[in-house]
């Protein structure tokens, strides 16, 4: 107990001197000129500085963001006359009006309406047993260890709706399986962590994808980039390094059978002690009478989600306008251009939702799977689930509502600009939110601190233009987000795999920390910096995979060497 209390004393007395010592920077090399000063003063970097600070210390990332959205409001009256009780109220009530202005602005409003049905859709599709008979069509070709290995691989990879429910369908659904041949728990923790996330975050529909276009969206209309928040995902795609080298890695290191490091010894472990599948399989009552799983349940919502997302982006972007030759829709440019010119995106997004949650529940009705008292408990239930991500959203919107008023991105911008190379800012963009996605726990967290600042700054490094850095940026804040989620071990993403996986927690997070670091390695200096020097991103990503099958290689001969006596 003395132990734990002598730990939390010294990181917040830690955090407190990082804090303080910030601030005086900040303050001692903000800008000189008076405008600037009146304009963008060194103290409007508290918020998000207090939001990381406190969400390293508490773990609790809303808590976190009332804390300094209400530091945010005082600020924005209280400097000019510190001792006036009336300066404080008009604060306080400063304060209230950032979530009153993100609860009444439509465009807000219309992402939220997303969320809802997705959500629903979701869990209707896992009550009514829909990847249940995916998996069952799965095992009669899994006949060895890698084929287990690919297999709990590909569930993650196809399941690219939502990475909760992924870790949990792929974990619980493929943890039987995999105990069979003798695959560590930590083995399976990890393939279920590193497809869920990197997967979810790279498709172009899913749970992220609104959260993520909407951050682009709103920071492109503040600075006046004539970009919809579509394109600009679509521009990052090039360069989710992390993301696309993960996959690449779970890919590549099945297929090698190489492990390392902690890893390989759990594995070993495995191979001589097997994992007991400890679930309870006493039948449950009145099964002659529930219809079988049936495949379409899963297939027929997804597959209405997917055409209908895509049919109304083609539709409301001018897609048949802009086909010149048959050939030109197999391109990815015309693509590009389609989506581009897309101006309903987020409604789009609405009407697919509720159009594959109708798929979902005519389907599970259909079928016999699941009657309409059921039903309506599906419903209810992923609405429920859905309350902590719009409570995020929230939030965040609130906490860049405080950081515009404050004019945070101008001063960061003012201190940085010609202070940073713009070569190297998107790598340490990619620490910077690593760093915070580790602190926090949240890669969507870390999203909303670190975009409305770190963009503006690579924006004004590109001479006010949407340029190279401004890109990479784009894909370094998302990447760096999702490989701090990856280490931190207060990760929600990271516990639902350890727990789906039956794994013990604090042994998943220090097995796949060395996988995590490994590619986080190569992401920065193969790809990362060398892109920021002009390096096409392609060729970047093909030196990183040739550095990783170099390793696979290498690796095992080593080990028998060290092996022998």
């Amino acid at each position: 107990m003395e132990l734990v209390k002598t730990k939390i004393l010294t990181k917040t007395a830690a955090s407190v001197v990082i804090f303080a010592a910030i601030c005086v920077m900040a303050a001692l090399s903000g800008p000189h000129r008076t405008a600037d000063i009146e304009t963008a003063p060194w103290y409007s970097i508290i918020p998000p500085l207090m939001t990381i600070m406190l969400a390293f210390l508490t773990r609790n990332i809303i808590l976190s963001i009332v804390v300094a959205i209400t530091i945010g409001g005082l600020l924005t009256t209280l400097p000019s006359d510190q001792t006036s009780l009336m300066a404080i109220l008009a604060g306080l009530k400063t304060t209230v009006f950032y979530p009153i202005e993100t609860l009444t602005n439509i465009e807000y409003l219309k992402i939220l309406a997303f969320v809802p049905p997705i959500f629903a859709m979701v869990e209707i599709v896992i009550v009514s047993g829909g990847f249940k008979a995916i998996l069952q069509k799965l095992l009669p070709l899994i006949k060895t260890q890698k084929s287990a290995q690919a297999a709990t691989a590909l569930m993650g990879l196809v399941y690219f709706i939502d990475d909760y429910s992924n870790a949990v369908i792929v974990g619980s659904s493929m943890r039987p399986v995999t105990d069979r041949f003798g695959i560590s728990r930590e083995k399976l923790a990890f393939l279920v962590d590193a497809t869920s996330a990197p997967i979810t975050s790279l498709a172009v529909i899913s749970t992220w994808i609104v959260y993520e276009v909407s951050l682009f969206t709103v920071t492109a209309q503040k600075l006046g980039i004539e970009k919809d928040g579509y394109s600009m995902f679509f521009d990052a795609l090039t360069f989710r390094f992390y993301c696309i080298l993960m996959l690449s890695f779970v890919l590549g290191h099945i297929l090698f059978g190489c492990d390392f490091g902690p890893m390989k010894k759990a594995q070993d472990k495995a191979q001589k002690n097997p994992p007991v599948n400890s679930d309870i399989t006493a039948p449950t009552k009145n099964t002659e009478d529930k219809p079988p799983a049936r495949m379409l349940n899963a297939l027929i919502p997804l597959a209405g989600l997917v055409l209908f997302h895509i049919s109304g982006l083609w539709i409301d972007g001018g897609g048949p306008a802009k086909i010149t030759t048959f050939s030109s829709i197999f391109h990815w440019q015309y693509w590009r251009e389609v989506v581009g010119s897309t101006e309903n995106s987020i409604l789009i997004l609405i009407y697919a939702a509720l159009f594959s949650l109708t798929l979902a529940v005519l389907c599970a009705y259909f079928s016999g799977s699941l009657r309409i008292p059921d039903l309506i408990k599906c419903i209810i239930s992923g609405t429920k689930k859905c309350f902590l991500p719009c409570l995020i959203l929230i939030s965040a919107w609130s906490l860049k509502s405080c950081c515009d008023s404050l004019n945070t991105d101008r001063f960061l911008t003012n201190l940085l600009t010609g202070n940073v190379p713009p070569l190297i800012f998107p790598a340490i963009v990619f620490l910077v939110a690593s760093l915070t996605s580790f602190a926090t726990g949240t890669s969507w967290g870390t999203m909303a601190i670190i975009i409305p600042t770190a963009v503006p700054i690579a924006f004004a490094l590109d001479g006010h233009t949407y340029g190279l850095t401004t890109t990479i940026t784009l894909g370094a804040v998302l990447d760096g987000a999702i490989f701090g989620d990856h280490c931190s071990p207060i990760s929600d993403t990271t516990v639902i795999s350890s727990i789906a996986s039956r794994c013990d927690h604090i042994q998943h997070v220090r097995t796949q920390l060395p996988y995590s670091l490994f590619i986080a390695i190569l992401a920065l200096f193969c790809c990362y910096i060398p892109a920021g020097l002009g390096l096409a991103p392609l060729l970047s990503i093909t030196i990183a995979i040739t550095v990783m099958v170099i390793v696979f290689l290498t690796l095992p001969r080593l080990s028998r060497k060290n092996t022998l006596p």
